[in-house]
């Protein structure tokens, strides 16, 4: 099943918009939270947005079973260098990703290309790997938003702003429920008066 619901494109590129959605891999997640990620997948395609995550397990494939299940685009950042890697190493889903990039860069390596595709970015829950790529988001001035109450890094995102003491042109949203959080995030991202440090100001290139 494809999407019905109309493409959101980037006012710069004209791409359809990305949210990178980053959380914990491990499997130790209520249902509560299952239907957190689940509603937050049926929020991005309803935006008519597509998912970015590390193509892992855990809350953001929970979240890409939602996108999934109304139709959406999935792309995934695998940390392997091939199909065989990615699901004899490292036990990775595969069949619901539209699109696999396999960098060949570990984990780790993985979360700065997970960053840098993505044109949002959402933390839920998350452990040392989430909270490395809220570092990376941060430092070059994305738009972050975070689902208030999924437990790990996402509900201490506050306290560690107020020791960044760093200015870096991001800016952090939170709300509890993932289609408010979703729309306020697109709704900031396409405002006139928002100004993305990762993005050109205006077209300065033209297609030839």
């Amino acid at each position: 099943m494809k999407s019905t619901h109309q493409i959101t494109v980037d006012p710069v590129s004209g791409a359809q918009i990305a949210i990178g959605v980053m959380g914990s891999a491990a499997l130790d997640y209520d249902d509560r939270l299952r239907q957190l990620c689940r509603k937050l997948g049926n929020a991005i395609v309803e935006t008519g947005c597509c998912i970015i995550t590390g193509a892992c397990t855990g809350l953001p494939h929970e979240t890409v079973l939602g996108v999934q299940e109304m139709g959406g685009r999935v792309i995934g950042i695998s940390p392997a260098t091939n199909l065989r890697e990615h699901i004899e190493r490292y036990g990775s889903p595969y069949r619901e990703y539209e699109t696999m990039i396999y960098t060949g860069l570990g984990p780790m390596g993985r979360e700065m290309i997970n960053i840098r595709s993505s044109d949002l970015i959402i933390i839920v829950g998350g452990r040392s790997g989430t909270l490395g790529e809220f570092a990376i988001a941060y430092d070059e001035g994305k738009l972050i938003g975070v689902l208030d109450h999924t437990g790990g890094i996402a509900d201490v995102i506050p306290e560690i702003q107020g020791h960044i003491g760093k200015n870096t042109g991001a800016e952090v949203l939170r709300a509890p429920d993932p289609e408010d959080l979703v729309k306020a995030m697109l709704a900031r991202y396409l405002s006139t008066e928002y100004s993305c440090p990762a993005k050109p100001r205006s077209h300065t290139v033209e297609s030839q």
